[in-house]
């Protein structure tokens, strides 16, 4: 299960990329969930639609705090496909001291145009949510909602380099805490008031669970039909952008769907009366 190694950088290019994981790290990780994925009992669905091309642009819906879910996700795509997803990371999360280590360490980078570029010119595939942060950390009326205002980078991204775009959505995560204080009540505390004279932007006030222990709900992803770029290299764009997003946000949207139908229909989502246990702890 390995792909060609990648230099740190392609030839002419001033950009310093750290490699992917190795083979040998991706083991451990997959090793480290396996508690986890007993809890969540992860189904992916879709495989067949997800192309052999590389590079690829994986690009789905950012679920509650956003580390729950994807790690499995990330393990399957290696173990299934040979794929070493580089994540765009938000810049706040290499600024943590260890945090940022075990991001990079886990192949995620910084998630900037010449990183997201260098990616695709050493044909990786990235994985990017536009709603940002902003989306992770979501109130608590926002679940499952695609939080992506008007940003049309990872569109512009994708059709500069030609790049497929890989739609998938994911449910479940934004179901396993039941929230203490959601987003806009901490920005209305006294905590929160602190926080803004800190300067921590509205975008990064952090969810506050109401129980340690995550409620054991089954974590559903689905890959959806790719979305071409390469044809629409000729057309303005600002208008080709705007196309390949409000096609990616719809096709992640209609996956969302299809999934929490899915989910209704399986008895197998959820432990049943054990879930009110495990949330009051």
């Amino acid at each position: 299960m390995s792909e060609s190694p990648s230099s740190p950088s392609s030839p002419g290019s001033d950009v310093e990329l750290p490699p992917p994981p190795s083979d040998a790290a991706m083991a451990a990780i997959e090793a480290l969930l396996v508690p986890a994925k007993a809890w969540f009992r992860p189904q992916i669905d879709g495989w067949n639609v997800v192309p052999n091309d590389r590079p690829l642009l994986f690009v789905g819906n950012h679920t509650l705090y956003g580390i729950v879910d994807i790690p499995h996700l990330m393990v399957a795509l290696w173990r299934r496909r040979g794929i070493k997803l580089r994540s765009l990371g938000d810049h706040a999360h290499f600024k943590i001291p260890v945090w940022g280590r075990i991001m990079r360490e886990s192949g995620v980078v910084d998630g900037t145009r010449e990183n997201c570029a260098e990616a695709f010119r050493q044909r990786q595939c990235v994985l990017v949510f536009p709603g940002g942060a902003r989306e992770s950390f979501k109130g608590r009326e926002e679940r499952y909602s695609l939080i992506w205002g008007e940003r049309l980078g990872f569109a512009r991204m994708a059709i500069r380099h030609g790049v497929t775009i890989v739609p998938f959505a994911a449910i479940g995560a934004d179901d396993v805490y039941r929230l203490a204080m959601d987003r806009d009540e901490l920005k209305e505390s006294r905590l929160g008031s602190v926080l803004s004279r800190l300067g921590v932007k509205d975008d990064y006030l952090v969810p506050v669970p109401g129980h340690l222990v995550p409620t054991p709900r089954k974590l559903y992803f689905r890959f959806l039909p790719p979305i071409a770029t390469r044809d629409l290299s000729g057309i303005d764009e600002d208008a080709a952008a705007r196309q390949v997003r409000d096609h990616t946000r719809a096709a992640v949207a209609g996956g969302i769907a299809a999934l929490r139908r899915l989910r209704r229909s399986d008895p197998w989502d959820g432990f049943g009366p054990v879930e009110d246990w495990l949330a009051g702890l």
